[in-house]
């Protein structure tokens, strides 16, 4: 049987030694008072929830799956998962990172992301259900009226209400443009709200009393495209003017999809026939403030996969040290056994390897993104806070792609080690790998995330935003550049750093001639970009770890870090040489190709 271990002190090496945390909140006032003890401690707590209260039905819940019953239109989730969310909500958990002022405990994003990871390494089927909830509160806390958040944000805060995002329909997919649902203005001032959202995640249950969605729709004089959406509120049950719920709302569980994973979530398709809605924001204005849930929750994908890569590697190391097979190629290993164990093999480790390093650099990036988000909402100087979500909205499409590309790529290579076990339901390998797929695909594919980031990201703004963060490279590879004990680190994010302005400039004047060009490098080139960003966050890790080590520590937690960093840059990083090169093929091999496709 599967098990997991919180990775508490990765996760504390990264925020007190790398990120520094405790010092950046300082300067934060809702946070100045959120010290080093209170993070550990909390995140401790934290982890033995995930570990001993979702984890245990992980593989039950994967098993069981979610039922609808076709007359009443409720949706049972499997054996164990109301009971977890009733602990989670009594635990406080829902309330983490939200505002006092709707009874949160005001903690940081970035513990709150700490915390979700795990809660993903346990059971992200389950943990789907509290996420999106929280997004909700986050685009109402934005854009929510003062009567929504007096009705709405408490109960999400206290866990009592869940919430989900109903954008994509059968026809449109990611293409909200497209969206045919519509809002007819009443005389209340409510709306009736009339269509059909697919795919809709925890859209239906049986763990909180009310489920508060989030619905785009088109009002009567909507323009036609994305800039005729608005957004509204449409709870499960209307709410009465005392807070209590009042008659059932006409938005139910049409049907549930089965799915390749997550089966212990509910994905519903929703039937919204005349339900009343409020609107949220601006009339036609409702997929910008949707997109306050939508980043969050791409935030939270790539989050996933992080987890799942953390306790796919975490269970292929402990079958790697305990299985014997064969012996070693250079000479026997365990004298005392009729095999050696299969990590004596190099490609058992290159396997282990990759999964532990594309965790630990997914970690650092995701750590490093919750504080800018932080900083976002909180820092008193404007312009910190402008440019921590300039640089926030850059790496948002790395952290959603490149995290879930490596992530499927590890449960893949950690269900390998297995080898004919990997395929077996109960060493729960084949469940991650599953649900890893899945993370690849939804809130936004990651070719979108791609376009997104060489698109818009990128060539939107010149590439102001990526110069900003090849400040940072920089502005490492100066402190560092020197120190010979440093330059495996230093010498492959400094040569990537100048090849990226050229790099970006070749592709920006072809994509002026012909778009395709950017939609023929945009896969390509977000995963080199993601190997710059993870490789600066692999130096910064290493620089630690040789400080301490030059300062006398003996432990073993810092050379096992470099070893980690050695690899990632020996084996992996190399891999943006052969994308450079496939993304300058151009488009004209992909899209002349008539006959092919014929």
């Amino acid at each position: 049987m599967p098990t997991y271990t919180p990775p508490l002190r990765d996760m504390q090496f990264v925020m007190h030694e790398v990120l520094k945390v405790s010092d950046e909140l300082k300067a934060l006032p809702p946070h100045a008072d959120v010290d080093v003890d209170t993070i550990n401690a909390v995140l401790e707590e934290g982890g033995k929830f995930a570990a001993e209260v979702a984890f245990p039905i992980n593989i039950s819940g994967d098993t069981e799956g979610c039922t609808l019953d076709k007359t009443t239109h409720e949706v049972t989730t499997p054996q164990g998962f109301k009971e977890a969310y009733a602990k989670y909500v009594e635990g406080g958990w829902a309330a983490l990172s939200c505002d006092p002022a709707y009874g949160g405990q005001g903690l940081p994003f970035v513990v709150n992301q700490c915390f979700y990871e795990m809660m993903n390494s346990a059971n992200q089927a389950w943990t789907m259900y509290p996420g999106l909830s929280h997004g909700a509160y986050e685009c109402l806390h934005a854009h929510g009226t003062e009567a929504q958040k007096k009705i709405y944000l408490p109960k999400l805060t206290s866990g009592e209400w869940t919430g989900t995002m109903c954008l994509t329909e059968p026809h449109c997919g990611t293409d909200l443009g497209l969206l045919r649902t519509k809002a007819e203005p009443q005389p209340d001032g409510t709306y009736k709200i009339t269509g059909a959202k697919i795919f809709i995640s925890a859209g239906e249950h049986d763990m909180a009393r009310n489920i508060v969605h989030l619905v785009l729709a088109r009002l009567p004089d909507a323009p036609a495209g994305s800039k005729g959406i608005s957004l509204f509120v449409v709870p499960k049950f209307q709410v009465n003017a005392d807070g209590s719920l009042g008659e059932r709302n006409a938005i139910y569980c049409g049907g549930l999809e089965h799915k390749m994973g997550i089966h212990g979530n509910a994905t519903a398709q929703i039937v919204i026939d005349g339900a009343t809605g409020t609107l949220v924001g601006q009339p036609h204005k409702g997929l910008a403030a949707m997109f306050v849930m939508m980043n969050a929750a791409r935030l939270g994908v790539g989050n996933q996969s992080l987890g799942l890569t953390e306790v796919a590697f975490q269970n292929a190391l402990a079958y790697a040290k305990d299985r014997i097979q064969m012996r070693s190629l250079s000479g026997t290993k365990a004298k005392d056994k009729p095999a050696d164990p299969i990590i004596v093999h190099p490609d058992v480790r290159k396997m282990l390897l990759t999964a532990k390093a594309y965790a630990e650099g997914a970690r650092a990036l995701q750590c490093f993104c919750a504080v800018l988000l932080d900083k976002e909402l909180s820092h008193p100087d404007e312009k910190v806070r402008k440019d921590s979500g300039e640089m926030l909205a850059l790496l948002t499409p790395i952290v959603k792609a490149f995290i879930t590309d490596n992530g499927f790529e590890a449960t893949v290579m950690c269900q390998q080690v297995f080898g004919g076990h990997g395929y077996i339901k109960e060493w729960g390998m084949e469940q991650h790998v599953r649900d890893a797929r899945i993370n690849m695909i939804y809130e936004g594919t990651n070719t979108i995330q791609s376009l997104d980031l060489l698109g818009r990201k990128i060539l939107g703004n010149n590439g102001a935003s990526l110069k900003k963060f090849g400040k940072l490279v920089g502005q490492l590879v100066e402190e560092e550049g020197v120190n010979e004990k440093m330059a495996e680190f230093i010498n492959p994010i400094a040569y990537l750093g100048d090849q990226m302005t050229k790099f970006t400039t070749e592709i920006g004047f072809k994509g002026l001639q012909n778009p395709d060009e950017v939609g023929a490098a945009a896969v390509d080139y977000l995963r080199v970009a993601g190997h710059l960003v993870f490789g600066y966050f692999f130096a910064r890790m290493a620089q630690v770890a040789l400080r301490e080590i030059a300062a006398g520590s003996n432990d073993p937690f810092y050379p096992a870090k470099l070893q980690t960093a050695r690899f990632y840059f020996a084996k992996l990083f190399p891999e943006t040489a052969t994308l450079m090169r496939t993304a300058r093929a151009g488009s004209q091999v992909l899209m002349d190709t008539d006959l092919a496709l014929a």
